[in-house]
């Protein structure tokens, strides 16, 4: 069984989203793929092809691990852990995903499984490779088992095992993995849009010195009460009148006011706030398309709005270039 899911960008609203402020995301052609198998081992065995990590694990061992994942969560959420300390190795998620699935349905194994997951998005730099990945499993493992999910349940299970990574996710994430298309992301609901017909460039910064959950405990601690939610709110709604147009340059200008948002809660290393100022120098503009970062000199995905692509710039900066396009459908079976 090989199910996929696609990644995503944010155009207007990151951070703000995790305080109830609607966020503009489009899925994109950048995927993460499951493939599930039976095994005649009757462990569960994980392999993550981009890490060249595999795990085989019983499933009373996936039932001690997922109890000590939800303690450290807790912990987490008491202040008395950072969430990097929750998930000790990267397949604990999946894991995590797998045995929650498993008992919701419930469902008792007669053999083994082989879990094979995948993706060609970058990892670590906002365009939401962990959701992806999830949801392509979970997809996957309802396909396996034959078993009737509603969205609501994908979407719940796919955020429960993100607040594993992410400490307090908006469910953006996994929302726009499971259905695709381009939305407005407020309170755990959305609005489809049609997809914007303006031209964005991808470059990517560099995987940030800090993962999405400490950039948002960070924003956190400094902004929780902020009215400069208000003001992202604005911007967000202006943002999107613009694209529903294509008038590029109201996009551009809202772009640029996201920006200077986004660098005052911290989330825009220098460096990578250079590269936006030579962006808007040359007449287009351009914002981080994820959590950013709280240290370190680069941000993961930096999308620009302008009508050539920055490929001269991205290269002095040592950055790269990729070619992404909107994507119409969610998680499904192929």
């Amino acid at each position: 069984m090989r199910a996929v899911a696609p990644g995503k960008l944010i155009l207007s609203g990151e951070h703000a989203v995790v305080y109830g402020k609607p966020a503009l995301v489009l899925a994109v052609d950048r995927f993460a793929q499951a493939i599930i198998t039976s095994n005649s081992d009757p462990r569960v065995h994980f392999e993550l092809i981009d890490l060249h990590e595999s795990s085989s694990v019983s499933v009373e061992a996936l039932q001690e691990l997922k109890a000590r994942l939800l303690r450290d969560y807790q912990l987490f959420l008491n202040g008395e852990l950072n969430i990097r300390q929750v998930l000790v190795q990267p397949f604990h998620l999946f894991a995590f995903l797998f045995i929650s699935f498993i008992d919701s349905v419930p469902l008792k194994l007669d053999g083994g499984i082989h879990i094979s997951l995948s993706a060609d998005i970058p990892i670590g730099c906002g365009m939401g490779s962990s959701a992806a990945t999830l949801l392509a499993l979970l997809k996957g493992l309802t396909g396996f088992f034959k078993i009737d999910f509603k969205s609501d349940d994908y979407f719940a299970q796919g955020v429960e095992a993100e607040k594993l990574q992410h400490g307090r996710p908006s469910g953006v994430d996994p929302y726009i993995a499971l259905h695709g298309g381009f939305v407005r992301f407020q309170n755990r609901e959305a609005e489809r849009l049609p997809v914007p017909d303006v031209p964005i460039h991808l470059v990517h910064s560099g995987r940030p010195s800090s993962t999405t959950g400490e950039c948002v405990e960070h924003v956190a601690r400094h902004f929780a009460d902020a009215v400069i939610w208000d003001d992202f709110e604005f911007v967000t709604l202006e943002m999107q009148r613009a694209l529903l147009k294509s008038d590029v340059p109201e996009v551009q200008r809202w772009v640029r006011e996201n920006n200077k948002l986004l660098t005052t809660i911290g989330v825009v290393p220098r460096r990578v706030g250079d590269f936006i100022h030579n962006i808007e120098v040359a007449g287009g503009a351009a914002k981080i398309a994820g959590a950013g970062s709280v240290r370190g000199n680069a941000a993961g995905m930096v999308t620009v709005f302008a009508e050539q692509k920055p490929q001269a710039l991205a290269d002095r900066f040592g950055f790269e270039l990729l070619n992404v396009k909107g994507e119409s459908c969610g998680a499904r079976i192929v």
